[in-house]
């Protein structure tokens, strides 16, 4: 069989491997899931611990890349877009959820978050704090968001009469739901927020069926989900953010979204309402096992990755889950035209729960100093100055010597080193002045979490990818390194459409996955 190979030192390997029959299935949808958190090592170890799960069934006719890396920082943004691009920050533009850009102006309001905004703060104030999360909801304490997103809570662009920004338009390249929209395919994709209407990128026509149910929303009894009404956990079913404060209840949240792809993949809209096509590009979120990994109590209890009880339940919970949407597929008749790619966002660090060590408070003022624009810091740390040309002054603070303890560093990256590694903050204005990659096990909290993402550490970025369905006759354990970045051309060409189409696969010079089948 012909495989989709683009590099020639691979050609040795992949053609000793038989991965299908003389005649190409053809391939008309892949199921994308992204189950964050998930580890390549926690694909492996439940796979060993649970050989007829589902996870395992589909290893069984797939290819598991156990050293896939994101390509860039762990966040859930630039993560998804990885995945749904095929480029890092550089090419996209999104460095997280929430950033700096200093030539945008603050929104027209103040946000419920805080974000400070005011009617006569465009075109006079220029730079502003960027948020495309709960915070640019109608209403975050809702599960629907409120119903869309608010845009007055939007950040302004002061050179285009101090017109809100969409998430949509903020993304710099398209998306392989566009390319496949344009190609007259049905599309359809799930999340956390009502800000990752992003994904239908800069046309904001991609998805045809998007479905958002906000994470940080106020938790409800949900009648239509078996367990959920009530909620299995009442004592956190008051309290903002609880979905993701409940080992029980994230998996009624997550169970909103299994649902979902169910009845796509029966023939209808998301929420069952009325008659659609079977998307040839669909997929969405867990958050379970990210719970299951930062609740206190929970985490994993070794260096080698051996889960806890709650998190065991995450996982279980997920596998089962898939389970379910798997039997929908076969129940369909649609198991020999369908490729189902499960990977993540992220990772969680660290995995190993003795180097756990926080830091409360963030960025300390004393490092940067009257420079300091804004930063975002989890287990590793962006920040902004409020020129770029302030980073002279700052650089010999952060020194191992002079910050890099209050910072938990290994590696900060300024001036030269940022520059080689991403762009320049003289040049583009989302880019930060200053990253840091802290020591493994580092997070900025003064709450209890135990683990935490986004930043660049190998329980960060290294992460799970498994590539089933028709055409791979036997599980394939493919040792190489591949980036996250390689799923959004590798969905184009399982569907026959053109990976080159993707601006940031020719921006990057993305390739395919390797040992894949081709179904042209």
């Amino acid at each position: 069989m012909k495989l989709s190979l683009r590099f020639a030192a691979l050609c040795a390997l992949a053609c000793a491997v038989t991965l299908g029959a003389a005649e190409p299935q053809k391939i008309k949808h892949v199921l994308l899931i992204s189950v964050d958190g998930l580890h390549s090592i926690d694909v492996s170890n439940y796979i060993a611990a649970n050989p007829n799960s589902t996870l395992a069934t589909l290893a069984a006719h797939g290819v598991r890349y156990d050293n896939a890396y994101i390509p860039s920082l762990s966040d859930s943004f630039p993560g998804l877009a990885a995945l749904v691009t095929g480029g890092s920050p550089v090419t996209t533009g999104l460095w997280y959820d929430v950033t700096y850009n200093r030539k945008l102006s603050p929104p027209a309001v103040t946000t419920p978050y805080g974000i400070v905004g005011g009617a006569g703060l465009c075109p006079s104030v220029i730079g502003t704090q960027v948020g495309f999360d709960e915070e640019v909801d109608t209403d975050y304490t809702l599960l629907n968001g409120g119903g869309s997103i608010n845009p007055d809570y939007l950040p302004r662009d002061s050179a285009n009469g101090c017109a809100p920004v969409w998430p949509h338009s903020y993304l710099r390249v398209n998306t392989i739901f566009e390319v496949a929209h344009e190609a007259g395919l049905h599309t359809a994709w799930t999340d956390k927020h009502p800000a990752y209407e992003w994904v239908k990128g800069p046309s904001g026509k991609g998805v045809d069926d998007l479905y958002t149910p906000e994470i940080n929303s106020i938790p409800v009894a949900l009648p239509h989900v078996a367990g959920c009404d009530p909620l299995p956990d009442l004592a956190h079913a008051t309290a903002t953010n609880a979905w993701t404060d409940s080992i029980a209840n994230i998996k009624c949240y997550d169970t909103l979204k299994v649902n979902a792809t169910i009845n796509q993949v029966n023939g209808k809209t998301h929420d069952g309402s009325r008659a659609a096509p079977v998307p040839a590009i669909f997929g969405f979120n867990f958050q379970a096992v990210s719970v299951g990994e930062k609740l206190k109590g929970n985490g994993y209890t070794d260096q080698w990755g051996t889960p806890s009880a709650g998190l065991q339940s995450e996982l279980d919970f997920v596998d089962s889950s898939i389970g379910r949407i798997w039997a929908a597929i076969k129940a369909a008749d649609l198991d020999s035209s369908t490729v189902i790619i499960i990977s993540a966002k992220h990772g969680q660090s660290p995995i190993d729960p003795a180097k756990v060590t926080k830091i409360d408070g963030g960025v300390p003022a004393s490092v940067v100093g009257s420079a300091y624009a804004y930063d975002l810091s989890d287990d590793g740390s962006l920040i902004w100055l409020n020129h770029p040309s302030d980073i002279d002054s700052v650089l010999p603070n952060l020194t191992e010597a002079a910050g890099g303890a209050q910072l938990g560093a290994q590696e900060v990256f300024a001036g030269p080193s940022l520059i080689n590694r991403w762009d320049d903050p003289a040049v583009d204005e989302r880019t930060p002045d200053i990253i840091v990659k802290t020591n493994t096990g580092v997070i900025f909290t003064g709450g209890s979490k135990i683990a935490e993402h986004g930043g660049l550490n190998e329980d960060d970025v290294h992460v799970g990818l498994l590539v089933s369905g028709p055409g791979i006759e036997k599980a394939i354990e493919f040792k190489g390194n591949v980036s996250t970045a390689q799923v959004a051309p590798s969905v184009l060409e399982l569907l026959g459409l053109n990976p080159n189409h993707l601006q940031a696969v020719q921006k990057e010079g993305v390739h395919v996955l390797p040992i894949l089948p081709e179904h042209r």
